[in-house]
């Protein structure tokens, strides 16, 4: 016989051995589910640890709590001396509410400049007006318009007495139309007035002190 075709017989049945060989080890060892494998019913990883997978939330940074709004609270009201006025207002009020707010916003920056120490700016409450008209035939009035007053306050304390013209002066060069100006000492009035009133409270509370 040809020596080619002997190798080539050989080779053949070794290949043929190793074939059944590798069939007769898959027959006797279990079977390995595989996931595509297995059915769809069945879950494979029912008995495997999870390790805090879906848990997101230790990856936010940590918020920092939120500090609770203080109070206002009543301030201790500076006395004049010879050299500088104590506690004072300076009121800023008209119907524009965008030149009251830019004014005050000048008054407080001034104050920076100039060295005066502002003690706190707040907002008073919205004042309305309703303009009534009576009609020319007639006793009944109606609302012809509405207008609203917005009142800043910047608060100055120990403003010193020789500055204080020159200060005056810068701010009624530049005060806008349509603006009013008036400075005066605070009270506790001033403090007071900062707070909406409430007639039902007040009148419940007066119920109950008689």
């Amino acid at each position: 016989m040809n020596p080619v075709f002997r190798k080539l017989q050989v080779s053949v049945t070794q290949q043929a051995l190793v074939l059944n060989q590798a069939l007769t080890l898959c027959r006797a060892t279990p079977s390995i589910q595989h996931p595509v494998w297995a059915s769809v019913n069945e879950r494979q990883y029912k008995t495997m640890p999870t390790h805090g997978i879906g848990r997101w939330k230790h990856l936010l940074p940590k918020e920092v709590p939120k500090k609770k709004k203080d109070t206002t609270q009543k301030k201790q009201i500076i006395a004049a001396t010879d050299t500088a006025y104590g506690t004072l207002n300076v009121k800023v009020s008209g119907y524009d509410m965008t030149l009251v707010e830019h004014y005050s916003q000048y008054i407080h920056n001034l104050c920076n400049r100039l060295g005066i120490k502002v003690a706190e700016c707040y907002a008073l409450p919205t004042k309305t007006t309703e303009v009534m008209l009576m009609q020319e035939q007639g006793t009944k009035m109606y609302v012809d318009a509405t207008l609203k007053t917005h009142e800043r306050v910047v608060q100055l304390s120990s403003l010193n007495a020789s500055l204080c013209p020159v200060f005056m002066d810068v701010l009624l060069n530049n005060q806008p139309e349509g603006v009013q100006l008036s400075v005066k000492e605070h009270t506790e009035a001033d403090f007071q007035a900062r707070f909406k009133g409430r007639p039902e409270l007040e009148g419940l509370i007066a119920q109950m002190n008689q």
